[in-house]
């Protein structure tokens, strides 16, 4: 707190203010200052006031030894001047008896005995002041719970009591009487008594986040597990590193162990980490730490105890050490809290959650689904063998031997071979074979390096890539195998040309380097060619290889360009290549032919010649093979399928070619494109979550084969798939997932792409209806979007959501700052139409909650917005929804309808109606014209009392709506109509 508050005035403003806060030690260390700041002041109110929000801070920032300590103070104040309690001021006293009792249950050192005499001291306080004692019994109940006792009697005593003012609120009760169920063993019929808070038809502070950690395995066992993870992503994001939360975050960390969800888990773990070490109540420190060794325990049982793990701060931990750990403390509390109790319930429920075993193999929680190897710190394992890999040979020569047939081949299953042979020779006691048939160590070291170069070409580390390749030549040189050198310089040509282009040597001032792409590759074909001409006698498949690279430069040097004086060079560069292959029966480069035909093709525009090209290609490649080559040639017709806007036929091509890629190691077909393609076909055809399951398998494989970026941006559109789709929490526990990403939250991944997680997460909390956080991250968001000076348009957009959001939070000072904001961007990169709509619905916001005394504001927002639509109009721009003036007329006579001047209201309906013209109704602004009209219709016949010429108006546009075949579009009209004609 800045400075202590100096009258009672800043005292109470301080309070609501500090009120406003998320529970934890920031908000309790304010109140804490302000209870000592209200001392000062000759006003008990202030200070009872001041130490309610004080027992609030501690109660619901897990402290619960400090709770009972402020009570009493507040109890000494209320027997020495009772008259200063108000009847709100004294309902709260007598509601915190239950905080202070159920904060006493949480103390091990605190006696049973003394529990007991609290009850009483409950009791009597009632009893004096006259009031029912159903909260005594509940207390008393959750007592008998608490310790172990048979509960019958006391749920009986409680629960068939009628509830008072002062009882725990309905979300809170029902929570309590399905754990009776819960614990007499009977799911169905708890789950029945959690269905209104399940549901979200009663809620509370703690509710339903803490009935949801309970209901999850019930869920499970009564055979509804889609619900159970529904409710485990709502309830989750609900408690997650919340101090007074920590058991239900134990509870979802078993969920997750149980239901072959340990990563997710320990994703997590990792995100409460802090929980370790700010839970200062024994009880919810049990049982998160309960929660915590189940999870640990599971993963250990798979056997990956070494796996890092999230603990307490101050040291490394991994799953066995944490495990542990977490159990001998957990041991510890139970037997406290047993040996005060006198029983053994603690230490039996912990024995009875550790001995509970899985009850479900695996359980997709969300969109990103992930396993302990995905996890695993360690070298990357072998990729599995194909369908179709045979047994690799015993002896190294042989699998050297093995290895080099399959690169002649062009064999997927080459590098797998490779890497095996890479293992071995590494190892510190490798000795390299005296066999004519291997060759020397050079000529190995040739290959691995050669091999290299290749995967680093493939996942776009180009200049990695030409480097090795080079360092190759040079060792093939060594070896005496000039071929190879050849093709190993002209792969380190192709490599570097795919370098992006210094800023200097951007020609003709075209910005994006197309030019000097278009050069480099150009420049790195005539080197292949010379190459060629120089290279002594090739092996075919190397001078295949040669012509192939050949062709592929020219291709990409098309694809840069798109110029018609590119086509031809490549077309011939392709004939080369098939003739040559078809001479020396290379049937891969036979195919590669087609492949880079069927492309150019493609690249030209001519779609249907190109898919006859794969057409043919399909059948030759059904008779002679190579069957690898099949998925290549069945994405490619998908894609050009999808591009001919023939979805149904691109995602049979699409489906077929990711079952046979099956049969091949998943590296070499593209899986991750072929599952992005499928997912666009199946939005084409209206199959959206279809669509979502090939997004989520996509940016999987994507990751595995290390393409991060491409998978996060592929999560990125799932995520806003899902949330077009109306799955709020999945969209958020993907994103929330993502963010936790060690390199993302370091700041380390492409800023641009962390921010567009966020805002994607953002407008998911939006939707959500978690207005706080949603603005946070906007108001975040807008301030770092305010520094990018390269792309305006992306701040005004971020700028105008920001102010929306703190409309809907009645702030209207800071929306208004954003807003100009927003307008300043769009100056310097016009967004019109969302320029727009920001202005009418904060001018709307405004009226809408502040009626009259907001009109002048909201006014201002609509000239705003009439000025951008005269700007649209003068650039041009047409609106893809409503038109720019009919929205702002409409929007005028909402505002002016909220503020209460109607005649005013009235005049902008008309002018809105008269700007979409005798043809609105029929029109394609059918819709909007509708809502005009029945706008006016209620401000005519309603406000400002004129029913005839209202209903005259409502009969006619439903005449004409009708007659245009807008019957939907006619049905408010006709009901607001036959609602005027009964009032009237």
């Amino acid at each position: 707190m800045p400075t202590a508050p100096q009258t009672t005035d800043e005292l109470y403003r301080a309070l609501q203010e500090n009120s406003r806060r998320p529970y934890g030690r920031t908000r309790t260390v304010a109140a804490e200052e302000l209870a000592d700041a209200a001392e000062q002041f000759a006003d008990p109110v202030a200070l009872v006031r001041a130490l309610l929000e004080l027992q609030e801070a501690y109660t619901y920032g897990s402290e619960p030894r400090k709770s009972p300590v402020v009570f009493a103070r507040l109890l000494t104040l209320f027997d020495e001047q009772p008259e200063v309690f108000d009847e709100r001021l004294r309902h709260l006293l007598f509601w915190r008896f239950k905080w202070v009792a159920h904060a006493l249950r949480q103390l091990p050192e605190v006696p049973l005995a003394s529990l007991r005499q609290w009850s009483a001291e409950m009791r009597d306080r009632y009893e004096k002041a006259g009031l029912a004692l159903q909260p005594y019994y509940g207390q008393a109940y959750q007592l008998a719970a608490h310790v172990g006792e048979d509960t019958a009697l006391a749920y009986e005593l409680w629960a068939g009591r009628a509830r008072t003012r002062l009882s725990d609120c309905e979300a809170c009760e029902i929570c309590e009487r399905a754990r009776y169920h819960l614990a007499a063993g009977d799911d169905a019929r708890a789950l029945r008594v959690w269905e209104p808070v399940l549901a979200g038809k009663e809620s509370c502070q703690e509710e339903p986040a803490r009935s949801v950690s309970y209901a999850l395995l019930p869920l499970l066992r009564t055979d509804d597990p889609e619900r159970a993870r529904e409710l485990h992503l709502a309830g989750y994001r609900a408690c997650r590193r919340n101090p007074a939360m920590a058991g239900e975050v134990g509870r979802h960390l078993e969920f997750c162990a149980l239901t072959g969800n340990e990563a997710r888990g320990l994703e997590l773990l990792a995100e409460n980490r802090t929980l370790f070490d700010e839970v200062d109540s024994p009880l919810d420190q049990f049982d998160f730490l309960t929660g915590v060794q189940v999870l640990l325990q599971r993963v250990e049982q798979l056997g990956h105890g070494e796996l890092p793990a999230a603990g307490w701060a101050g040291r490394t931990w991994t799953v066995a050490g944490l495990r542990a750990e977490a159990g001998r403390r957990a041991d510890d509390l139970a037997a406290r809290f047993d040996a005060r109790n006198g029983t053994t319930a603690h230490a039996e429920r912990r024995r009875a959650r550790l001995e509970r075993a899985p009850l479900l193999e695996a359980l997709e929680l969300t969109l990103r689904t992930r396993s302990l190897d995905d996890v695993t710190p360690a070298t990357p394992a072998p990729a599995p063998a194909s369908r179709t890999a045979a047994a690799l040979p015993e002896s190294l020569p042989e699998l050297i031997a093995h290895a080099r047939r399959l690169e002649v081949e062009g064999h997927p299953e080459g590098r797998l071979v490779w890497a095996r042979v890479r293992t071995l020779v590494t190892a510190r006691d490798y000795v390299h074979p005296d066999d004519d048939q291997v060759g020397p160590l050079v000529l190995l070291r040739a290959d691995l390096l050669a091999d290299d170069a290749d995967r680093a070409g493939q996942q776009d580390e180009f200049a990695e890539a030409a480097a090795l390749h080079e360092e190759a030549a040079a060792l093939y040189e060594d070896a005496g195998a000039a071929g190879h050198a050849a093709l190993s310089r002209a792969c380190a040509l192709l490599a570097r040309a795919e370098l992006p282009p210094a800023p200097d040597t951007e020609e003709n001032g075209d910005g994006d380097g197309v030019a000097a792409k278009a050069a480099a590759l150009g420049d790195a074909h005539a080197g292949m060619v010379r190459l060629h001409e120089q290279a002594p006698a090739l092996a075919p498949y190397l001078e295949a290889r040669l012509l192939r690279l050949r062709a592929t430069v020219l291709g990409l040097r098309l694809q840069t360009t798109r110029q018609e004086e590119h086509v031809a060079p490549v077309l011939a560069e392709v004939d080369l290549l098939h003739a040559f292959a078809v001479r020396h029966d290379i049937a891969s480069q036979i195919s590669g032919a087609a492949l880079l035909r069927a492309g150019t093709h493609a690249l030209t525009g001519d779609l249907p010649a190109a898919v006859t090209e794969l057409d043919a290609l399909q059948e030759r490649l059904q008779a002679h093979g190579p069957a690898w080559h099949l998925p290549r040639a069945l994405g490619l017709r998908g894609r050009l399928r999808l591009g001919m806007r023939d979805a149904q036929a691109a995602h049979a091509d699409l489906t077929e070619a990711l079952r046979v890629a099956a049969d091949w190691p998943a590296h070499a077909m593209d899986t991750g494109r072929l599952h992005a393609d499928l997912a666009e076909a199946c939005l084409h055809l209206g199959r959206p979550e279809e669509a979502l399951r090939h997004l989520s398998r996509a940016a999987q494989v994507q990751l595995r084969h290390g393409s991060r970026i491409e998978a996060l941006c592929t999560y990125s559109n799932a995520a806003q798939l899902s949330l077009d789709l109306g799955r709020v929490e999945d969209s958020i526990a993907l994103l929330d997932s993502l963010l936790a990403e060690p390199d993302v939250a370091a700041g380390q991944l492409d800023a641009r792409l962390t921010a567009q997680l966020r805002l994607t997460r953002a407008r998911a909390l939006h939707t959500g209806e978690d207005l706080k956080a949603a603005t946070a991250e906007f108001v975040a968001l807008a301030a770092e979007s305010a520094g990018w000076d390269d792309d305006p348009g992306s701040h005004a957009m971020i700028a105008a959501e920001t102010a929306v959001l703190l409309a809907e939070s009645g702030e209207f000072g800071r929306a208004r700052e954003a807003a100009g904001q927003a307008l300043a961007a769009h100056a310097r990169a016009p967004r019109y139409e969302q320029l727009s709509n920001c202005l009418r619905e904060l001018a709307r916001l405004q009226a809408k909650q502040q009626g009259a005394d907001g009109l002048a504001d909201a006014l201002g927002f609509l000239e705003d917005a009439a000025r951008i639509a005269e700007e649209a109009g003068a650039a041009g721009y047409a609106a893809g929804g409503r038109p720019l003036d009919v929205a702002l007329a409409y929007e005028h006579g909402r505002v002016h309808a909220y503020a209460g001047t109607y005649e005013e209201a009235l005049a902008a309906l008309e002018k809105g109606l008269a700007l979409l013209g005798e043809a609105g109704a029929g029109g394609e602004h059918a819709g909007e014209w509708a809502e005009c009209v029945r706008l006016a219709g209620a401000v005519e016949g309603i406000y400002l009392e004129r029913p005839a010429p209202a209903l005259a108006r409502l009969d006619a546009a439903v005449t004409r709506l009708r007659a245009a075949g807008h019957d939907e579009e006619a049905e408010p009209l006709a009901a607001l109509a036959a609602e005027l004609r009964e009032k009237d």
